[in-house]
């Protein structure tokens, strides 16, 4: 159950590096990381989107606020896989489903956090630029949402990680392929150096995209903004 990292047990037997080279060089890990990755991408952009807008919504309307903002508040604290067995019975088993639970898990925690940040910009800034004749839709563009960038980095970095980790849940429970499916193969075939060879590449690219995309990111818009030291 525990396979050794890169020295076996036993001359030409599994290791955990080994199955993670071979895997790599027949293609298989390649293909399963390409399939997980493009649909985390795909649910990923339409969860931006529909964050946005569920945000800017309620940021603007205090009535929306009351209603949708109360709703997105209550399914948020819902785990995303608990609405695996509802996304079966409405998409079937396949890519459908786990694009769902994608989708949702990410659109919830962005939309929230948006809204947050929108409703957090100091209002002295606000009423200046009224004052030069700033509203509606420019002021929101010029004043409002720039203000905003840091936090919408931050919750972008928070929104990926949850759909990361429904991609790979969904997956593994849907059998639609991917680094999830993958995963539940290797553990019915009790073939642990996949099992650990897997949980390596989700560990590795989790940590590639959070620190080379998201934190760069987030630090470039902050040094930016004076707000923190260049070293």
């Amino acid at each position: 159950m525990w396979p050794p990292l890169i020295i076996p047990n036993e001359p030409g037997g599994v290791t955990v590096i080994k199955t993670l080279i071979s895997g790599l060089i027949d293609g298989q890990l390649l293909e399963a990381t390409g399939q997980s990755l493009g649909r985390l991408l795909i649910g990923f952009i339409i969860a931006v989107i529909l964050g946005t807008i569920i945000g800017f919504l309620i940021y603007k309307s205090e009535l929306v606020d009351d209603t949708l903002g109360f709703f997105v508040s209550t399914l948020q604290s819902v785990p995303n896989i608990v609405w695996f067995p509802l996304a079966i019975l409405w998409f079937g088993l396949g890519v459908e489903s786990v694009l769902f639970i994608i989708i949702l898990g990410a659109t919830l925690s962005l939309s929230i956090t948006l809204s947050t940040a929108f409703k957090s910009v100091p209002p002295l800034n606000i009423r200046v630029a009224r004052t030069m004749g700033s509203k509606g839709f420019h002021l929101f563009r010029t004043v409002i949402f720039p203000a905003s960038v840091p936090q919408f980095i931050a919750g972008l970095r928070v929104a990926w990680a949850l759909a990361w980790r429904a991609v790979l849940a969904g997956e593994l429970l849907g059998g639609s392929g991917g680094l999830g499916t993958l995963l539940d193969m290797g553990r019915s075939l009790q073939s642990m150096d996949l099992v650990f060879a897997i949980m390596i590449i989700i560990g590795v690219i989790g940590t590639i995209i959070d620190n080379f995309v998201f934190v760069k990111l987030e630090r470039a818009v902050l040094r930016k903004r004076g707000i923190q030291v260049v070293k």
